[in-house]
Formats: structure tokens, sequence, C-alpha cells
């Protein structure tokens, strides 16, 4: 039996992002504001993850939908650029490529403004069995974003990958209604979840993050980890549930940590480490990343990874 071509095949959102560097203030009504930059980058969870783990040398292919635009073939060659495989990424005669306006301002949280574009278009049935049975994991990033990839074919897609040995991974967006609904068929075939704090709270309705985690152990999830931002993450498993610390950094932009946080993750799954260096890589992806505007702009490479949690030990203890 011949090896799998792909380490993670990332399935999900693909999304051309206009970031601008942070602003004083939003304008007033017909106002303007001056910016130093505005630049076109690669966004999007699927994309995000794929190029995150490209950059840490791992064989990475994405799926999912643009439009048959400028923007498309842009996003398209971006990623080929960063070593991303892209011969599971379809082209829309109906869509646009999805898109989002970044706005940073200085002292608050990113503003997006988003079209969904072609993601809306995509359901999951465009992953070709031959592809997920040809990687070591199987990534779906978005999930709840887009009602079209529902989640009952992601199931789908979690039941062939479960069946050829191929590790399931989760992330989601909670822009849809009912997303509880949406994940019972999901989450009991999952391997790996990485909600963020907020996210679970929408799903579970509970705020702490450690109850929160082992709720989507009592759904079937084999593993789980909560991010909360400059207040670590929680992490839930078969035999224990520890907490850890987060890497302090002077944040620029937001947007794309917790993908690098999942990148991060899924290297140290992927290479055999424990959990616990698992989330001191995931964490210090994530911190690389916001420390630059744009969603993988500023994501170490591998050596950068290993060097930087080598000379910085994360705090994890038990719960």
């Amino acid at each position: 039996m011949s090896p799998p071509r792909y380490d993670v095949l990332c399935a999900g959102i693909i999304v051309a992002d206009h970031v601008c560097a942070p602003i004083a203030a939003i304008p007033a009504s017909g106002g303007l504001a001056m910016t130093d930059r505005i630049d076109l980058t690669i966004g999007g969870c699927a994309s995000n993850v794929a190029v995150d783990l490209a950059r840490l040398e791992l064989r990475a292919c994405v799926a999912g939908r643009v439009g048959d635009d400028v923007l498309g073939r842009h996003v398209a060659a971006v990623l080929e650029s960063e070593g991303v495989a892209c011969d599971q990424v379809a082209y829309s005669r109906t869509a646009q490529t999805a898109t989002t306006m970044v706005v940073n301002v200085r002292g608050e949280d990113r503003r997006f403004i988003h079209a969904a574009g072609a993601n809306a278009e995509f359901t999951g049935d465009e992953v070709t069995a031959d592809a997920i049975r040809n990687s070591r994991a199987l990534y779906v990033g978005g999930f709840g974003l887009n009602a079209a990839l529902s989640g009952e074919r992601v199931a789908r897609l979690f039941q062939t990958a479960r069946a050829a040995g191929v590790l399931t991974v989760l992330d989601v967006v909670c822009a849809l209604d009912h997303i509880d609904r949406m994940l019972e068929p999901v989450l009991p075939l999952t391997d790996l979840f990485l909600p963020n704090r907020d996210e679970a709270e929408n799903i579970t309705g509970l705020t702490d993050p450690v109850a929160q985690a082992q709720r989507f152990r009592d759904q079937g999830v084999g593993c789980v980890v909560v991010t909360c931002g400059a207040q670590g993450a929680v992490l839930a498993e078969a035999t224990r549930i520890v907490r850890s610390g987060a890497y302090a950094v002077r944040q620029v932009d937001a947007t794309g940590g917790g993908d690098a946080f999942v990148a991060g993750f899924l290297y140290g799954r992927l290479h055999g480490r424990s959990a616990d260096d698992c989330l001191s890589l995931g964490s210090a992806l994530g911190a690389s990343c916001v420390q630059a505007a744009g969603a993988t702009t500023g994501v170490f490479r591998r050596s950068e990874l290993e060097a930087f949690v080598a000379g910085h030990p994360l705090p994890i203890t038990p719960v």
C-alpha cells in the first residue's frame, strides 16, 4: 500500500482578504480614514490552516470553492506558491470568490465585512473519497458558516475518513442558527474539536470552558481544545483535563490566530508529540500570527516554531 499523498486535507472556506493596517478610529459617515497600507491576502479557515501547515513542512491540500474570477485565480496562485496543493479546489461560474474586508482599529478588536460568494456553494460532496484516503488527517474548517456544508454531509466525510484510519478534525464558525443541531451527527465522528470559548458558549449555553469541553466529550468527541485567547486554552481527553497559559505578545491583527493554533496543534499531533507539547505548539503558532496584519503573514516557519517553544515553556496545569 502506498503512503498517504497529503498530511492534511483542509476542507471548508477559502477567502480573499483585504486587510488594512490599523487605523486610529472608524471614520464618521462620509469621512475618510488613512492607513499605511491595505493588503490582499489569503483568508478562510481551510486556506489559512493549509498555508500554516505548509510553512511547518507538512504536505497540505485545500478543498473548497472559489469564483472563476481574478480573485479566485489569485487565491489559487498564492496557495500554490506557499506549497499547498489545489487539485481539490473547484471553480464556480455562478458566484464570485468569497471576500472579506478586515478593518483593524488600534486598541480594538478587528471588524469584518464579508461576502460568502462561492463558499455558499461548497457542500463537501466535491471532496473525493480518494483524496481523503490519501491523507493522514481530514480537517473541516468554517463549519456553521455555510448551510450547504451540512452536518449530514460532514458526517459522511468523517465516516469515510474513519474507515480509512484518517484523523478527523473539526473547527467551527457560529454564523448559522441551531449549529448545535448541525453538530449532532458530526461530533461522535470527530477525533479533535477546536472551538474557541465564545463559539463553545454559543453551542452549549455554558460559560465555563472546562464545562464546555466536558459537554463536547460527552457528545463523543475524542479530544476537545477550547481556546480562550489571552487566557490560554482548555484541553479535555479521555484521561484528563488541563489548562494552558498563553504567550504574551503585542497583537496587531487577531485574524487567523485561531487557525494558526489549529495548525500548530495538528503539527504536534502528526509528529507524535504529547498533548501538552501540542498545546504549546498551537499557542506559539497562534501568537506568531497575531503580531502581523493578515491571517498567515507572520506565521512561524518550522524551525522558528521549534526554537520559540524550546525557549519559552508554557505553563500547563491539571484541572
